[in-house]
C-alpha cells in the first residue's frame, strides 16, 4: 500500500488544532515516540550551531576620516540615493543591512573598512 502524501497533506491543512493535538498522542502512543525529544536532542547537539550565526546586521559605528568615500559605498551596498546615505552615514552608528548571509557580511565590511569606515558585525 503506497502512501498518499498529497492527500495526507491537504487533510492536515484542513484539520483543526486539536484534532492535530490529538493525531501526536495518537501517533507517540502507537510507535512509543515523544514529540519533544528531537527538539531536545537538537538542542543538546547544537550547542556549537548556535554559536555560528547564519545571518549578520551590518552596522556602520564611524564614517572614519573619508566621509565623502564611505557615503559612496554606502549607496552602493544599500542602492539608497545619495541623501539617504549621507543621513545614514551621519547617523552612525546604524545598520546597513540586516540578516545578511556571512560571507556578503565580511565583504561588506572590508569594502568599508577600506576607505576607512569602522564596522561592526552583529
Amino acid at each position: 500500500m503506497a502512501l498518499d502524501t498529497q492527500k495526507i497533506i491537504d487533510d492536515l491543512k484542513d484539520a483543526s488544532i486539536l484534532e492535530l493535538n490529538d493525531l501526536v498522542k495518537a501517533i507517540e502512543e502507537e510507535f512509543d515516540v515523544t514529540a519533544a525529544a528531537p527538539v531536545a536532542a537538537g538542542a543538546a547537539a547544537g550547542g556549537d550551531a548556535a554559536a555560528e550565526k547564519d545571518s549578520f546586521d551590518v552596522e556602520l559605528t564611524e564614517a572614519g576620516q573619508e566621509k565623502v568615500k564611505v557615503i559612496k559605498e554606502v549607496r552602493g551596498i544599500t542602492g539608497l540615493g545619495l541623501k539617504d546615505s549621507k543621513d545614514l552615514v551621519d547617523g552612525a552608528p546604524k545598520v546597513i543591512k540586516e540578516g545578511v548571509a556571512k560571507a556578503d557580511a565580511d565583504d561588506m565590511k572590508s569594502k568599508l573598512e577600506a576607505v576607512g569606515a569602522t564596522v561592526t558585525l552583529k
